[in-house]
């Protein structure tokens, strides 16, 4: 879909902290107006999240076939701050905002990639399921991939699990 991925920093106790996709603006992603449609700012959330999850070393399709773990959403929030054309180039940066055993939730950010204007921002949160749509936990070994018990922001501070949980 006309990305290209680029890691964002490292941070070695919880893997990735934010990743970063670039991705042009299809003619198709526009509506009357000329401006993208609202709803595929959600879809480029997904990209980012796929895409945040492949550099942590967890691919979705790894999980789901060799584990039995789904993450289904079921919430997500998107806030639009300023319209994105056709053939303009959008970033989207994704990081983990808060996570446990039993949900992961995802933060997100689109800004114009040639001024860093922010278009739009938002959070998908995730329950963990298994291939029954039951709710189950992350298995262990994918605990440390999203900072499991921590709520990290995109300047990488940290805040403690229990302060991270009084939200959720």
């Amino acid at each position: 879909m006309g990305e290209r991925a680029r890691s964002g920093e490292y941070n070695r106790r919880v893997g990735i902290k934010t990743h970063e996709i670039r991705h042009r603006v299809l003619y198709a992603e526009t509506d009357q107006m000329r401006v993208v449609y609202y709803a595929n700012y959600l879809i480029w959330m997904e990209m980012g999240r796929a895409e945040f999850c492949r550099a942590a070393g967890a691919r979705y399709r790894d999980m789901e076939r060799e584990d039995g773990v789904l993450l289904a959403v079921v919430e997500a929030n998107c806030r639009y701050i300023a319209p994105a054309f056709y053939d303009e180039e959008v970033k989207i940066e994704t990081w983990v905002e808060r996570a446990h055993p039993r949900m992961i939730q995802f933060a997100y950010r689109v800004l114009n990639a040639s001024d860093d204007r922010l278009l739009a921002e938002g959070y998908t949160k995730h329950i963990v399921c298994d291939r029954e749509l039951k709710p189950s936990r992350l298995p262990a070994r994918y605990r440390p991939l999203f900072g499991v018990g921590e709520l990290r922001r995109p300047d990488s501070s940290i805040i403690p699990a229990a302060a991270a949980l009084e939200d959720l």
